[in-house]
């Protein structure tokens, strides 16, 4: 069940707005246990909702890795999204006004510490695990950064410490179609939206890969041609349509943005200097057909925390196996932390 929190204090973002206060959605499954050294934090990805049984099940739920009866699992919806936190849809206390196009720029270093008063709030000191894939993982790097101490194990997936120019491009690209949408500048919750149809089809070619579409939207170049005759065609529409039953550009558009700023480096001394602050048991996992975030960026956050560890992931679905190959990833959890405790005698095997 989504619950809400309520941070009533002002909060300075990276941008230097203060914000007199802001509320976040979250979702958490299974219960803090006595000695509150089962918790585990997921961080969900750009358009998803607090909820990971819904988007994650070969993970999260009975009997699978993460149980509820075993762990005390919070994800929180980040700020900017359209699924219960603080967004441009809400109301600015300042002007009593809908937010809109002058929602305040919240960066991935300005969620994690806007979550840290609620992991406060739910009497959480140590965070067992940590995981987060695509803009989740930049997230749980922000935060293993920010709090070196508070994480035993993390596993970023398909993630980088810096967002890249390529990443860039694809995110800059799905904005241009949003502001080409000639209702862009109109303030109401449907603006923009057949800009954001075009940017999910976008977006889905740097999410999936070559060998996914070749295999799963076959064509005929048989005349006549019939209704449905391309595959790929109909399913890009398909996905358009589908995202905006369920979000709006203003969520899309400001979180994008929130993506290109990701940078462990900024305001430190570089990224490899704020890598090598993290103290958590790490496993970067990448996937080999991802070509949003390559596999290359998963090794240099491995290379730079210490002790940590990569490994590699074969998906059809690219980029977006993070969501897809759970079986997979949490084989790879299980044998690292298991490998890990044995390094350090302890006997408390997970299965």
């Amino acid at each position: 069940m989504q619950k809400k929190f309520t941070y009533n204090q002002s909060f300075t973002l990276e941008s230097g707005i203060v914000l007199p206060q802001y509320h976040l959605a979250y979702t958490t499954h299974g219960k803090l246990n006595d000695e509150k050294d089962n918790a585990v934090w997921i961080f969900h990805a750009l358009t998803a909702n607090s909820d990971p049984a819904e988007w994650w099940p070969g993970l999260i739920g009975e009997g699978k890795l993460f149980d509820p009866e075993k762990y005390f699992i919070v994800c929180v919806n980040m700020p900017g999204s359209c699924y219960g936190s603080i967004c441009p849809l809400d109301i600015n206390p300042t002007t009593n006004e809908i937010y809109y196009h002058d929602f305040p720029f919240f960066t991935t270093r300005d969620m994690v510490r806007a979550y840290k008063p609620l992991k406060e709030f739910l009497g959480i000191n140590k965070i067992h695990i940590g995981i987060g894939g695509s803009m989740g993982g930049q997230q749980l790097l922000e935060w293993s950064i920010e709090e070196p101490n508070l994480f035993e194990y993390i596993f970023p997936i398909a993630t980088n410490a810096r967002h890249s120019p390529w990443g860039i491009a694809f995110n800059t690209s799905q904005r241009m179609a949003i502001e080409a949408d000639a209702t862009w500048k109109e303030k109401n919750i449907n603006a923009g939206l057949q800009g954001m149809k075009a940017a999910r089809a976008m977006a889905l070619l740097s999410y999936r890969h070559y060998e996914t579409y070749l295999s799963s939207q076959p064509h005929t170049n048989h005349f006549p041609f019939s209704a449905g005759w391309n595959g790929a065609d109909s399913y890009q529409r398909y996905q358009g349509e589908k995202l905006a039953k369920r979000f709006n550009a203003f969520s899309y558009y400001t979180l994008s943005k929130s993506m290109d700023a990701h940078n462990v480096g900024r305001s430190r001394k570089s990224v490899v200097d704020a890598l090598q602050l993290i103290n958590a048991k790490t496993l970067a996992i990448g996937i080999e057909t991802d070509i949003l975030f390559p596999v290359s960026e998963q090794q240099f956050i491995a290379a730079n925390i210490l002790n940590a560890e990569y490994k590699t992931i074969h998906s059809a679905y690219g980029h977006d196996g993070f969501l897809l190959e759970f079986d997979t990833i949490g084989n790879l959890i299980i044998a690292f932390i298991n490998k890990e405790k044995k390094a350090n005698h302890k006997f408390a095997i997970i299965n």
